[in-house]
C-alpha cells in the first residue's frame, strides 16, 4: 500500500491517511449527494468559509446548490437527541479556492462527533485534529482558543451584540490600539478594556499562558471556562501532544454559531489555516437540534502551496513484449511482480516511461531485463 500512496496525488495520499486515523477511532464514514436545497445554505451563509455558493435550477423550479459544506448536511440529516454520532467524511465541495481564488472542486476531509459532548469527546476531537496535522507535516501547531471566556467578559460588561462583532474583529487581529479606542469610544470601562487587551495578547505554550489567563478576571463563568481549557489542555500533553499546542485567543469564530473550543491548524509551509473547527452548539439550536457538536474540516485544497517533489518513477516495472504468442507468458509475469507488490506497466515493444526497472518478454516467452 506504500506503493500506491507514493504514486498518488498529495490530496490522495492525505485522504487515504486520515481517513485510516478516523476509522482507528471508531468515526463512520457519511456519505451525501453533490447538491443540497440553496436554502439550506443561505440561512447559514455567515458559517461558510465562503458566501460564494455555485446554484442552478433543477427540474421541478427548486433552487439548489453545488454543496460549498459538508457540517450542514450532516447536522440537518442527524437525529438531533443526546446519543452520541461520530462521523467523518471526505467529500468534494465546490467553493473559491484559496490557491486560485477561481470556483474549483476541492477534496475536504473532516469529522464531527453530535450528541452529549463532554470533556472527553472535545479532547478527543482536538487529539484528532493535532494528529490529522502529523499526518501531513511533523512541523505542525494547533492553537486552541475558548469562546466561553470572551463571551464571559461581554456578558459581565454588557456589551451589545453589535459591537461584539468589531471587538472581535480587533481581537482577532491582535489590535490592542484599536480595542482601547473602541472601548473608550463606546463607554466600557477601562477595567474590561485592559481585560481585552490583555487576552488579546495570549498567546504561547499552555503552562505559560493560563496562569496569566487566570489571573485576568475573577468572573465565575469565566473561570469555569478557563477551567476546562486548562483540562483539555492537560489531556493533549498526556497523550504527548502538548509541545504543539498553542493557546491564542487570536482564535475566534462567530459566536452565532459557535460556543467553546474553537482551533485551527497549521503546518510547515503553508501561509495560513489548514485544518478548522470548534465547538457548534449554537448552530445545532438553529438548526432545531437540542443537543451539542463539535468537529472540524480539513481544507486539502491548500496542500497545493506545498512544494511538490517530482516522482522519479511513474511506475516499479515497465514490461513490453513482442508477439500474441507470448501472452500466456506475459499474464504469468504480470501476476508474478504484482504478487511482489510491484505496479506494473504493459506496453508493446518501443514503449518507454520512467520506470524502475524495464522487463521484456521476447517472441520466444524469455524474460530478459532491459538497461
Amino acid at each position: 500500500m506504500e506503493f500506491t500512496l507514493a504514486f498518488q496525488s498529495p490530496e490522495d495520499r492525505a485522504l487515504y491517511k486520515l481517513g485510516a486515523l478516523y476509522k482507528a477511532h471508531g468515526y463512520k464514514l457519511y456519505k451525501m449527494s453533490k447538491f443540497e436545497e440553496y436554502d439550506l445554505y443561505l440561512r447559514n451563509k455567515d458559517f461558510l468559509v465562503s458566501s460564494e455558493i455555485i446554484t442552478f435550477t433543477d427540474t421541478t423550479g427548486k433552487l439548489m446548490a453545488l454543496k460549498p459544506d459538508v457540517t450542514l448536511s450532516i447536522i440537518k440529516n442527524s437525529s438531533g437527541t443526546e446519543a452520541l454520532q461520530k462521523l467523518f467524511y471526505h467529500e468534494n465541495v465546490y467553493r473559491i479556492s484559496k490557491g486560485s481564488q477561481s470556483f474549483k472542486e476541492i477534496m475536504q476531509c473532516g469529522l464531527e462527533c453530535i450528541g452529549n459532548i463532554g470533556l472527553y469527546e472535545q479532547f478527543e476531537v482536538l487529539k484528532l485534529a493535532a494528529l490529522s496535522l502529523e499526518k501531513l507535516s511533523a512541523a505542525y501547531v494547533l492553537d486552541v482558543s475558548h469562546l466561553g471566556l470572551i463571551s464571559a467578559l461581554f456578558a459581565a460588561e454588557g456589551v451589545p451584540q453589535g459591537l461584539q462583532k468589531q471587538l472581535m474583529a480587533y481581537l482577532e487581529q491582535k489590535n490592542s490600539h484599536d480595542l482601547q479606542r473602541l472601548c473608550a469610544a463606546e463607554g466600557l470601562s477601562a477595567a474590561f478594556a485592559a481585560t481585552l487587551t490583555g487576552l488579546a495578547s495570549c498567546s504561547g505554550a499552555a503552562d505559560e499562558v493560563l496562569p496569566q489567563l487566570r489571573a485576568l478576571s475573577a468572573d465565575a463563568a469565566y473561570q469555569a471556562a478557563l477551567s476546562e481549557l486548562a483540562a483539555l489542555c492537560a489531556l493533549l500533553e498526556q497523550a504527548g501532544l502538548g509541545k504543539h499546542i498553542n493557546v491564542d485567543f487570536s482564535i475566534v469564530n462567530d459566536m452565532g454559531y459557535y460556543s467553546g473550543l474553537v482551533f485551527r491548524g497549521y503546518i510547515d509551509g503553508i501561509p495560513g489555516s489548514l485544518l478548522s473547527g470548534g465547538r457548534y452548539d449554537k448552530l445545532m439550536q438553529k438548526m432545531g437540534r437540542s443537543c451539542g457538536a463539535i468537529g472540524f474540516a480539513v481544507y486539502l485544497d491548500m496542500l497545493e502551496l506545498l512544494p511538490q517533489q517530482k516522482q522519479p518513477y511513474e511506475v516499479d516495472v515497465l514490461l513490453t513484449y513482442e508477439a500474441e504468442s507470448c501472452l500466456p507468458q506475459l499474464v504469468q509475469q504480470v501476476q508474478k511482480l504484482r504478487d511482489e507488490g510491484c505496479s506494473v506497466l504493459v506496453q508493446r515493444d518501443g514503449f518507454s516511461c520512467r520506470c524502475r526497472k524495464q522487463l521484456h518478454i521476447n517472441a520466444a516467452g524469455e524474460v530478459v531485463e532491459r538497461v
